[in-house]
């Protein structure tokens, strides 16, 4: 079965490129640009990639959602918002990445997070 990558993206250019990028990674993207559709597509997944710049829903809450639901999280936002890099690792984002990484390395650096190993099962 595929792995199925939940993403959280209002802006439609950012949630094409997320997409496009789990798919170039091995994944299957579930798209949604609101906090309820994100609800909905996280059923399923073992991880989730959240917008952090978004006015539709609040991305450190949904950020925390995801991880209580037992998804791996990974945050994309502004490259110098770092009080807010910290707040999205705070409640439970993995990594932080900024948009440029995430527009000139997507697909690579997705594989790459999605084939790391827990820090819980590293600690065994």
């Amino acid at each position: 079965m595929a792995t199925r990558i939940a993403i959280l993206a209002q802006d439609l250019i950012w949630s094409d490129r997320l997409a496009r990028a789990v798919e170039a990674a091995g994944a299957v993207p579930v798209r949604s640009k609101t906090a309820l559709e994100f609800d909905s597509a996280l059923h399923g997944a073992d991880f989730a990639i959240i917008d952090m710049t978004a006015s539709a829903y609040d991305a450190l809450t949904a950020i925390e959602r995801a991880h209580s639901s037992g998804a791996r999280v990974l945050a994309v936002g502004q490259h110098d918002d770092i009080d807010l890099r910290k707040r999205a690792l705070a409640r439970g984002a993995e990594r932080v990445f900024a948009y440029r990484k995430m527009f000139e390395n997507g697909p690579a650096t997705i594989a790459a997070w999605v084939s790391l190993p827990l820090a819980s099962e590293t600690a065994r």
